[in-house]
């Protein structure tokens, strides 16, 4: 008989965030995110690793469930699964749309005396739009090449979408990532820290 992983979440904005944007040549500036942390209270009958990668989760007012893809309560699927923190661990895929932060459960009694979970984080991508990990989405973990942001006030921005949908319009937009600030094109007007192998965004004025 198969058993499910039963998931209380608890939204909360990240401290360490994935990426940030840093203003230039003097403004300095984070993208902030929301994630939901989750503990498993059960073992899981879907697969070997609770949430492993291509396995899906429900969404809930008040909880993720870990279920089967094919059911029609699945709306988000792992597209990288980590241990660890994201602070120190790897980081998610670019067009990640959000992040699931999985609580530590030492080994409880089950049929193959294997119920522990590490602590660890699952990158979740929606089954169905909207996808704001999507460049220009305004949201998901990660700033990438298409996003839009906006001054957020103390020298801080904020990613936004670019159809300015959002809660706050867009001011710049990320055309280009590069290893070094001297690569970006000459209309660059913001400098984002990105991260990976090409660490610079570079932003025009919209």
């Amino acid at each position: 008989m198969r058993e499910r992983w039963t998931l209380g979440a608890v939204c909360a904005l990240l401290a360490a965030l994935l990426a940030g944007c840093q203003g230039a040549p003097d403004r300095t500036g984070s993208d902030g995110h929301i994630s939901n942390g989750v503990t498993p209270t059960r073992p899981s009958g879907y697969g070997t690793v609770f949430l492993g990668v291509d396995e899906c989760s429900s969404f809930g007012t008040t909880s993720f469930t870990e279920v089967p893809c094919a059911s029609e309560r699945a709306a988000a699927r792992v597209v990288a699964r980590f241990d660890g923190t994201t602070e120190n661990g790897p980081r998610c895929p670019g067009t990640t749309d959000f992040v699931l932060h999985i609580s530590e459960q030492a080994r409880s009694s089950d049929e193959d005396g294997d119920g522990a979970v590490p602590q660890g984080y699952a990158c979740m991508r929606n089954l169905s739009a909207p996808h704001p990990g999507d460049p220009g989405g305004g949201g998901g973990p990660r700033t990438i090449v298409g996003d839009c942001v906006y001054s957020s006030g103390g020298g801080q921005v904020r990613e936004t979408a670019c159809d300015g949908k959002g809660e706050k319009k867009p001011e710049f937009k990320v055309t280009k990532a590069v290893a070094e600030r001297s690569r970006c094109p000459l209309s660059t007007a913001l400098y984002v820290q990105l991260g990976g192998a090409e660490p610079v965004g570079c932003a025009r004025p919209l």
